[in-house]
């Protein structure tokens, strides 16, 4: 049992380290499809997968892209409380998701290619 609870740390641990190199590029990649506000973008994360990812990861990001000029934002109303701020790319946030995938793509292969070798024999103890 502990050996299962201590493989379940390692794993959220090793998922933390993946989506903190990858997070910035992947809010930039949902806001290319559509402007959203903070917590529009938490849910598309948590639906494409990546799980809970609390409002304290994604505000300061999203404050950090936009003193960058990553994104823009502009305040909307909201139909159940306060005007919410609501991010959209802009082009320099374009051009740098268009060479920040171009980049990923090509660590991802390089990273696949170490990880499927094509002599898939059995390691040795």
């Amino acid at each position: 049992m502990v050996a299962a609870e201590s493989q379940s740390i390692d794993d959220n641990d090793r998922q933390t380290q993946l989506l903190r190199g990858a997070l910035d590029m992947c809010l930039l990649a949902l806001l290319a499809r559509e402007p959203a506000h903070g917590y529009e973008l938490v849910r598309r994360m948590e639906t494409a997968g990546f799980g809970a990812i609390s409002y304290g990861t994604i505000y300061p990001l999203l404050t950090r892209m936009r003193r960058l000029g990553l994104v823009a934002h502009e305040q909307q109303a909201s139909p159940t409380g306060p005007p919410r701020k609501v991010y959209a790319l802009t082009r320099s946030g374009r051009v740098h998701l268009d060479a920040w995938q171009k980049q990923w793509n090509r660590f991802a292969d390089t990273v696949s290619a170490v990880l499927d070798p094509l002599d898939h024999s059995p390691t040795r103890s």
